[in-house]
């Protein structure tokens, strides 16, 4: 049976996704499309796409994509402004984590005492074998953070050139064309669905640490530190599913913990009953979107995660959502 030219897209969107992994270009993917839909988003607010005048529409997503732009270099400038200001960055932020850890032992039940390292130095020694072990993961932050930059800032011009380039563009597709084009409409919009979704979730998620962190514990007079840390934290890391909850989550009780255990036991009691919350608005929002399960998002990210390290673990919900929408179109599930 000859192979037709949907079934060659299939192969080569395959084969793209997979390559961007290995060449480590995910975060100029992501950036890219994020840029491309908040300029569909903007413009069709506007009804930018319905202007009359070719030169117009230009101009308005040319002057909607600088604005996206600018507000995303300056959120992420604020948010890194913001973490030095409160207590000298992410290294000040894990130093104290590791601080808080060995000062509590005494206040710690036996049974957590017992599985945690002995001292300061058995700490270091345990956080330096488990850095050992992940370097590959966490070369985005070291060495080549420069690369890693240039590609966002290109991922962004292109998701910019993308938009500008469907909303004034006219063009009669050849079949082949038609069908790569179609496997990339449905992966733009696998990415829409889980990351739009996800955000609305981790900001539900944020606000809620910040009413228990900001609020709650000053009315009864507890002021924890790295308040404003933990919230972004929480925020940043909830546009992982699942495993990025367990992280900030961690770090929440183990600042709790620099207080008393039981301020840490309360922690852990509050963050529970967010995610009870949160399991419905997954299902409700998530869920709605792809048809998926807990446990479907958590086997893809354990494979993807296996086989890619980090990139692969923030790809693998994205991934999973697009291969199930083409599992769906073509009857399979």
């Amino acid at each position: 049976m000859p192979i037709t030219h949907r079934q060659t897209a299939w192969l080569l969107a395959a084969l793209s996704l997979f390559l961007i992994l290995k060449l480590k270009l995910l975060p100029a993917l992501l950036v890219g499309l994020l840029v491309y839909h908040m300029i569909h988003f903007i413009a069709s607010r506007f009804a930018i796409g319905r202007l009359s005048g070719r030169n117009a529409k230009i101009l308005s997503v040319v002057l909607v994509a600088g604005l996206v732009i600018t507000l995303l270099v300056a959120g992420v400038i604020g948010i890194l402004t913001l973490l030095r200001a409160e207590g000298g960055g992410p290294a000040a932020f894990m130093a104290k984590l590791a601080g808080i850890l060995e000062s509590s032992r005494s206040s710690l039940p036996e049974w957590i005492y017992s599985a945690l390292p002995h001292d300061g130095d058995a700490l270091k020694i345990h956080l330096a074998e488990w850095l050992r072990g992940h370097s590959s993961e966490l070369q985005i932050m070291g060495k080549e953070a420069g690369h890693t930059l240039a590609h966002v800032l290109i991922g962004m011009i292109i998701g910019a050139m993308l938009s500008l380039y469907e909303m004034v563009a006219v063009e009669v597709r050849k079949p082949f064309v038609s069908a790569l084009a179609e496997r990339t409409i449905k992966f733009s919009n696998a990415f829409r669905n889980i990351v739009f979704a996800q955000a609305k979730i981790a900001a539900v998620n944020a606000f809620l640490t910040w009413i228990y962190l900001g609020v709650v514990l000053p009315q009864v007079g507890i002021n924890l530190p790295f308040a404003s840390t933990l919230v972004i934290v929480t925020f940043v890391a909830g546009l992982i599913p699942i495993l990025g909850n367990i992280l900030s989550n961690t770090a929440i009780v183990i600042v709790s913990l620099g207080h008393s255990f039981q301020m840490a036991m309360s922690s852990l009691l509050f963050l529970v009953s967010i995610h009870k919350l949160e399991y419905f608005l997954n299902a409700k929002i998530v869920g709605s979107q792809i048809k998926a399960n807990a446990w479907e998002l958590l086997t893809a990210m354990l494979v993807m995660e296996a086989a890619f390290g980090l990139p692969g673990l923030v790809a693998a919900p994205i991934y999973y959502a697009y291969l199930k929408s083409e599992l769906k179109e073509g009857g399979m599930i």
